[in-house]
């Protein structure tokens, strides 16, 4: 296998240098299919380099951005059916989160009983620098509202499981990322809607409830089935018991919704009452996801394994739409959105490590709170952003903020590991 990597690593080399030859000589025709060719190829062929593989995710994206940016059209629509509907990438993003959900463990948070500090410093610069700093770039750049609410989102998402990724590589303090990740997950449906409604308000109208209740459906719903997963196999305390009697409840509800309930509850219900309806049918959907989950993987246990690569396919899947449907913006203020990623990621690892090495934080904390606060869950941001049905716009933010937060992480994140290796060999 490992050969035909480097076949097809060559492949991708002759491809970007024929790509390079057509963009030269002008043979626009080519540009496009060469472009595509030269992103899958070196993509693939990137496993075959041993030093190479770390950014292989921060490739697939790139491949992602490179099919919506040429082929935009082939991404949008597929006959009568919208890829941007908003259903649909819902459904995507809860894949994503719960695939993402089944490389945690309720264990994650034990570490807030030893690293109380850390935690609370994390938390704080998550929610407080990248919100802030996003809407002042906001008003320097001078975006569109719609794009400079996306700016605004992106920045007020809590991290995801790609910091736990880079401090892995850094080698800096995983335990304290894990914990990190999921108290800020855990926090996001009020202080996401929050730091909107204070700095995105006047850009768009910030529904605060329903976006409460759209976080808990893309992002705590799917990642609870998952840790729901995690309690049922490891039998916690005793709770399988527990879990079973409330499968068969939450079964007995879907039925009952199924078979009229929720059309009698719809025609005679509030909208604030549909949705909290609507909440309690995920939350049961999650229970019964993850109890079946349980038994799909003890009979099946290479399951557990290919949902990382799952999760990746489903990132992948809403770049490539969002760039396609963002293409015309990209092209008209690309280069500003990417500045504007640039400068917003680099503040976030810089105040990051800063105040958490003022605070009395340890060199390895700091470093795991800047790549925890310089690296946003831009499938958060996406999610929301369809939900609004403003994934052109809303959604732009995402598109172009989280390539390049895989790519600096990944740079800092290696720049760190072989720094620390270098004063280990001198020690």
């Amino acid at each position: 296998m490992k050969q035909v990597e480097k076949y097809i690593l060559w492949i991708g080399l002759i491809s970007a240098v024929t790509l390079l030859l057509a963009v030269l000589i002008n043979w626009d025709n080519l540009v496009a299919p060469l472009s595509v060719i030269s992103a899958v190829t070196l993509a693939v062929g990137m496993r075959s380099v041993a030093s190479l593989k770390s950014y292989q995710y921060t490739a697939w994206i790139l491949v992602a951005i490179v099919c919506g940016m040429f082929y935009p059209s082939a991404f949008l629509q597929w006959g009568s059916f919208d890829l941007r509907n908003k259903w649909l990438i819902l459904i995507v993003v809860q894949v994503v989160m719960f695939g993402m959900g089944t490389q945690m463990s309720i264990k994650d948070f034990y570490g807030i009983k030893t690293m109380g500090k850390g935690v609370l410093v994390g938390v704080l610069c998550q929610f407080t620098i990248m919100p802030i700093v996003g809407y002042m770039l906001t008003r320097i750049f001078n975006f569109e509202p719609e794009i400079a609410a996306g700016i605004i989102l992106i920045g007020s998402c809590s991290s995801g499981l790609a910091s736990n990724v880079m401090v892995f590589i850094a080698k800096a303090n995983l335990t304290l990322s894990v914990t990190l990740t999921a108290v800020a997950t855990l926090l996001a449906p009020i202080m996401t809607p929050l730091m909107m409604k204070l700095l995105a308000g006047t850009y768009v109208e910030i529904d605060f409830l329903g976006m409460c209740v759209q976080i808990i459906k893309i992002v705590i719903v799917p990642i609870g089935a998952a840790l729901l997963y995690d309690v049922y196999s490891q039998d916690l305390k005793g709770a399988r018991k527990r879990i079973n009697t409330v499968f068969f409840v939450a079964l007995g509800w879907l039925v009952a919704m199924i078979s009229g309930l929720w059309d009698f509850i719809e025609s005679s219900s509030s909208e604030s009452t549909m949705q909290l309806v609507e909440l309690i049918n995920f939350i049961f959907g999650a229970v019964i996801v993850g109890k079946l989950y349980y038994h799909l993987v003890a009979f099946k246990p290479t399951i557990h394994n290919f949902m990382p690569i799952l999760s990746m396919f489903g990132i992948v899947y809403f770049t490539t739409v969002t760039t396609a449907a963002s293409r015309d913006h990209i092209l008209t203020i690309g280069v500003f959105i990417l500045l504007a990623s640039i400068i917003h990621n680099a503040l976030g690892y810089t105040f990051g490590y800063w105040i958490s090495r003022a605070l009395g934080l340890d060199k390895n904390s700091c470093r795991t709170v800047a790549l925890e606060v310089g690296l946003q869950n831009g499938g958060m941001a996406s999610g929301l952003a369809g939900s609004m049905g403003k994934l052109a716009t809303v959604g732009l933010a995402a598109a172009v903020f989280s390539p390049w937060m895989n790519i600096s992480g990944s740079l800092l994140a290696n720049y760190w590991r072989k720094k620390k290796e270098k004063v280990s060999k001198e020690a």
